[in-house]
């Protein structure tokens, strides 16, 4: 099974938490059902071109998370999500994207109305792109 994950080399995260944002949101938008059989460990590592040390770790994390549920000698696969847990996930990824954009425009001096400005312009955009 192919999945739609990208990785980017040159971003200062690391290549699991890349890996591992993009998988969560693909079990949490609904893109990957309950029950959907994931490649192996071996096959994704190899498919993404990183570890399995890397894969693994993804895999670990986003079962210990609930995400995910391994059955030995068969594989991993995604397990049962509640909507509620669904639109926490959902909502927390959105959280987590607005930190990290306000951080990025603190560390540049920009202000608390350019930042608004620019979230604004923003949220016009792709909603008005949308229509």
């Amino acid at each position: 099974m192919w999945l739609p994950i990208q990785m980017n080399e040159q971003s200062a995260e690391p290549l699991y938490y890349q890996i591992e944002v993009q998988l969560r949101a693909l079990i949490v938008s609904g893109q990957l059902a309950e029950g959907t059989l994931l490649p192996s460990i071996r096959e994704l590592a190899q498919s993404l071109k990183c570890s399995v040390i890397t894969v693994r770790r993804v895999y670990q994390d986003l079962e210990t998370e609930g995400l995910l549920r391994t059955r030995q000698g068969t594989g991993t696969y995604v397990a049962a999500v509640e909507q509620d847990d669904r639109d926490r996930y959902r909502l927390v990824a959105v959280v987590e994207a607005f930190e990290t954009a306000i951080t990025a425009g603190q560390r540049v001096k920009c202000s608390r109305e350019e930042l608004d400005q620019i979230f604004h312009e923003l949220l016009e955009k792709h909603f008005k792109d949308q229509a």
